[in-house]
């Protein structure tokens, strides 16, 4: 009888996804999207070096920033176009950030989830006066910190996805098989930090000192060029043991392939980066369509493969920040028979 009533207060049991609200997961997602555009609009001031275009902050021009006038926005001088629409977006993830947190606040019951939300509050409002101080004081180390700054939030904005996913709140962890599931863990961790030392590393290459020596800039290049294999060697071993059944669960699995198809089309990217900035190697100055190439500065191809290139460092940023996030919750070791009877005997 004590059987039965268990079974049955088990079933009569609400779940989690029943008791708890969607709408800070729902929130988390629209702030996710909203802050990808975000970062892209600023790696593209930053290739048409806008960022002065707009003298003044918190206004643009005298006016507030959403009373500018439109036309003056849409059919004024490009530069201008990207830094105040830039602007805009800002705000508008600044407001889904308070919405968020709100929501949190209000319907989420887990404390630490609420302080995370409080924090990625202080983030964008740190990230805005970062962004303000980049225009009054007109700094360059002001401009590299805003720069690796906003992929970090975007990537936070990406673990608060999946922190109040329904899945994050339901699981309890699958078996993975052998203990490789640890490596695989170790190795996810590893592989979110060395990415972001490579955010760090393309922000000195975006930023580089007019009056810097070309043995720095040599330096800066190799270590750029190294990291960036070091990252695809840690994306093949984490495809590797995802092969080999130590990431027991589809969403580790989903990341991981996630991770390592950014991570081959970065280095694509980045091929690209270097021929419409610096030109073909010389080695390959024989071949005629190289001898015969021009680069256009600030032309529609050189923007477009440099913005899109800076834009998948922070996706790969947030790919390896949801993979971590996802190893660490959902891969547990496993619960042999003879425990699991203990425990419920106990029970």
């Amino acid at each position: 009888m004590l059987d039965k009533r268990v079974c049955s207060n088990s079933l009569m049991k609400p779940s989690i996804a029943q008791t708890e609200s969607r709408w800070p997961h729902r929130l988390a997602v629209v702030l996710v999207c909203a802050t990808f555009p975000l970062i892209f609009a600023g790696s593209l001031v930053t290739t048409y070096n806008a960022g002065m275009a707009v003298p003044d902050w918190p206004s643009t021009y005298g006016y507030n920033l959403f009373l500018y006038p439109w036309q003056t926005w849409l059919f004024g001088p490009w530069d201008l176009f990207i830094e105040h629409g830039h602007r805009l977006l800002g705000a508008l993830v600044g407001m889904l950030t308070i919405a968020f947190m709100l929501s949190v606040l209000l319907l989420d019951g887990r404390r630490w989830v609420k302080a995370l939300s409080v924090l990625a509050l202080a983030a964008v409002i740190a990230q805005g006066l970062l962004g303000g101080a980049r225009v009054l004081l007109d700094q360059r180390m002001l401009a590299m910190i805003h720069g690796c700054f906003g992929p970090a939030f975007f990537a936070f904005c990406v673990a608060l996805a999946v922190f109040t996913s329904r899945r994050w709140r339901e699981s309890s962890g699958v078996s993975a098989k052998g203990a490789g599931y640890v490596r695989f863990q170790r190795l996810s961790v590893i592989t979110l930090v060395l990415s972001f030392v490579q955010i760090l590393l393309g922000a000195q290459l975006r930023h580089v000192p007019v009056d810097a020596s070309p043995s720095s800039f040599r330096a800066l290049v190799v270590f750029h060029v190294v990291m960036a294999f070091v990252l695809l060697g840690h994306a093949a071993v984490l495809v590797f043991l995802a092969c080999m059944g130590h990431a027991g669960h589809w969403a580790v699995v989903f990341s991981t392939w996630l991770l390592a198809s950014f991570l081959v089309l970065q280095v694509g990217l980045g091929v690209g980066t270097w021929m419409v900035n610096y030109g073909w190697p010389d080695w390959d100055e024989t071949f005629p369509f190289a001898a015969g190439y021009t680069i256009h500065a600030e032309g529609m191809l050189q923007t477009n493969i440099v913005t899109a290139h800076v834009a998948l460092g922070s996706l790969i940023l947030a790919a390896a920040a949801q993979l971590c996030a996802r190893s660490l919750r959902l891969l547990r070791p496993a619960v042999d028979d003879q425990s699991a009877s203990v425990r419920l005997e106990a029970a």
